[in-house]
């Protein structure tokens, strides 16, 4: 699909079906990932990639809805502070580079059929316990990954004029 047509078509996926996602596909979004801009091209991310199956229970400690728990996997988008480009003013990019890092993955598994929902909003503790993440490792985003099992509602959006300013 075209480009206008995909982000048309991108929406937070919030029923999953049960059905694997091919490795193919997992390596596809994964790679879109991979080559997205980062600062410097520093590239201070991890993803990991979290099978659900059996393991429902103990990963909705990190985020407790049904669904998040639904598709076949998960991805945690992490930062690595240790490793992120500060800026000539010393601002901090690694929420900006994880952010573009997840929005080619999640673009990427849409123009593949598969289904995603961006959660920022997670217990980053239980995260990192039950991931047993690595020391400097920081959770940022998560996304279930795998087959929609809803429809998409009609996306209700502020028009242009609200939000963009000529200057």
């Amino acid at each position: 699909m075209d480009f206008s047509e995909l982000v048309r078509n991108r929406y937070s996926v919030r029923a999953y079906k049960p059905d694997p996602v091919e490795e193919e596909k997992l390596t596809a979004v994964l790679e879109a990932a991979r080559l997205a801009p980062t600062a410097s091209n520093r590239q201070p991310f991890q993803l990991f990639v979290i099978p659900t199956e059996g393991r429902q229970e103990e990963l909705q400690r990190i985020y407790n809805k049904e669904w998040f728990v639904q598709a076949p996997l998960i991805i945690c988008a992490c930062g690595l502070p240790g490793e992120v480009w500060k800026g000539e003013h010393g601002r901090d990019y690694l929420g900006v580079d994880v952010a573009i890092v997840m929005d080619h993955l999640i673009l990427a598994a849409t123009d593949l059929g598969l289904g995603t929902c961006w959660i920022g909003a997670f217990d980053a503790d239980a995260a990192r316990e039950i991931l047993d993440l690595p020391e400097g490792t920081e959770p940022l985003i998560f996304t279930p990954l795998g087959y929609p099992a809803d429809t998409p509602k009609p996306k209700e959006r502020k028009t242009l004029g609200e939000l963009v300013r000529y200057l």
